[in-house]
């Protein structure tokens, strides 16, 4: 089965950031889709106007309507009457609001409720999820159910209304907490209106012996938490979501247990409406864990003993080219110490992710220095980055990062050498969407020689970037005039 991003690429010309944001809906509607004890499929228009379901979640509270996937079915125009297909979907896109069935429907035998939520971003109407709640088991609901479903009311509200999901600070990669871990909804003063009854048994295992339902839950965390700089982190952490900011998670230690908790602000067309706080007990969790970080901080520490070795590396080779005097020796010691350095700059930014991802703007922006730093001759290019290139994993940066330096340091060399071009820029700018990242070079410098052919180039630097280009990245790499005086490298990696 294809994935979002696959299906994204393949059918739509969405953009880097609504691509984005899509990711980001699907992380989080499993807390949707539990809540709803509904089934969730996102619908996109597809480039020839028809809609593709690019995703799909199946509750854990309630039996699924749909036993087999819908990833990548495409509904034409003419096949929303079909009896699996929504009819509301399509709308939802043109009216931006959450258009519900008054009557319940029939999937085969099975009784069903539809309703379909715009998914909204940056104003624009991005997809459609429908929501389709299985009726076979239909019953008075209790008042669990009930407040599951308020819940999912707002969050779906605050979707259409492109408030949700919040792009939340997650800096330690703490994990989610599920509705079934412990549901606990507070109101728009913090006080407990509804615990389940597995967020009362974590409370309970972390100390406390009465119900919960009427108390402040930060007079009741405050009390249970055993450190005082978690109790307080908390506390705000609560107050910060009832009065209506950005949700957070902590992971602390009572008395007697380790809790992760996780808050998500509830302001359904703007109006604060409270939070729901999700407790779940990762006391045997947290053991379990001792010895993956232990290998994951192993595996940091040798990217960080790699990074000094390079760094020592680049020393001797700087100080060896200070002490020759042979210009051309001199060049390739120089030019060496910068594609070493950029490499160790890499291992670096390894050393200190959790993911093996490496941000490229940071490492163009700590690069800049060090080129000019090693640059030859008289130039007073300045360079500059404009537009994001964005984060890519480990196996993609290293070949990424040494094509952008050789690009760098060739147009700054070989750009500015004369009289007449000693001053100018370098801008390196960036166009990313879910298919492929272009990344544009451009100097205003004297240009390339005439009948210039990259691949027939004798030069070091521009063979190993082909080589890189062509083997490591899976791209293309052209190299031709540009608009207004000057050359412009434009390089184009495949994301997928």
């Amino acid at each position: 089965m294809s994935t979002l991003t696959d299906l994204l690429a393949d059918h739509t010309s969405l953009s880097g950031a609504d691509a984005g944001h899509l990711q980001r809906v699907v992380a989080e509607w499993q807390l949707m889709a539990d809540l709803s004890f509904a089934d969730l499929l996102m619908y996109v228009p597809t480039e020839s106007g028809d809609l593709i379901c690019v995703a799909q979640c199946r509750p854990n509270t309630a039996p699924t309507v749909f036993p087999f996937d819908q990833v990548g079915r495409v509904v034409v125009e003419d096949d929303d009457r079909s009896p699996d297909a929504n009819p509301q979907v399509r709308r939802a896109f043109t009216s931006g609001r959450i258009l519900r069935e008054e009557d319940p429907t029939w999937l085969g035998h099975t009784a069903i409720r539809r309703e379909a939520v715009p998914v909204r971003f940056a104003g624009e109407v991005v997809a459609a999820i429908s929501r389709t709640a299985n009726l076979a088991q239909l019953r008075m609901p209790s008042h669990l159910e009930l407040a599951y479903q308020d819940c999912a009311n707002d969050l779906c509200q605050m979707m259409s209304d492109g408030a949700y999901p919040q792009n939340e600070a997650n800096s330690r990669g703490l994990s989610t907490p599920r509705a079934g871990d412990g549901f606990i909804r507070v109101d728009d003063e913090g006080v407990v209106v509804f615990a389940s009854p597995n967020a009362l048994s974590a409370v309970h295992r972390m100390g406390w012996t009465t119900d919960l339902t009427g108390n402040h839950l930060t007079d009741v965390l405050g009390e249970l938490l055993t450190d005082r700089f978690e109790a307080d982190d908390t506390v705000a952490m609560i107050r910060e979501a009832v009065a209506g900011g950005s949700g957070r998670r902590i992971e602390a230690d009572a008395r007697r247990a380790s809790v992760l908790i996780r808050t998500v602000p509830l302001r359904p067309r703007g109006q604060p409406s409270g939070a729901a706080v999700l407790v779940r007990d990762v006391t045997e969790v947290k053991r379990r864990d001792r010895a993956l970080i232990s290998k994951d901080a192993t595996i940091r520490e040798i990217h960080h003993r790699v990074k000094n070795n390079l760094q020592s590396v680049s020393a001797l080779l700087r100080l060896q080219a200070r002490r020759t005097e042979n210009p051309e020796a001199r060049g390739a010691l120089t030019e060496a110490v910068r594609r070493v350095a950029a490499i160790a700059l890499v291992h670096e930014l390894l050393s200190g992710s959790v993911d093996e991802e490496v941000d490229l703007d940071v490492v163009v922006d700590q690069l800049v220095p060090v080129m000019a730093d090693v640059a030859s001759g008289d130039s007073n290019a300045v360079v500059r980055r404009g537009g994001t290139l964005g984060v890519l994993p480990s196996d993609l940066a290293m070949p990424m990062v040494m094509v952008l330096t050789e690009l760098i340091q060739n147009a700054v060399e070989h750009g500015f050498g004369t009289d007449e071009h000693r001053d100018g820029e370098v801008v390196i700018e960036a166009d990313r969407n879910t298919r492929r990242l272009v990344v544009t070079v451009r100097d205003n410098g004297v240009g390339l020689p005439p009948g210039f052919d990259i691949r027939a180039s004798e030069r070091l630097g521009l063979q190993i970037v082909h080589t890189l280009v062509r083997i490591e990245l899976g791209g293309t790499l052209d190299l031709a005039p540009a608009d207004g005086g000057g050359t412009a490298a434009v390089l184009t990696v495949p994301l997928r």
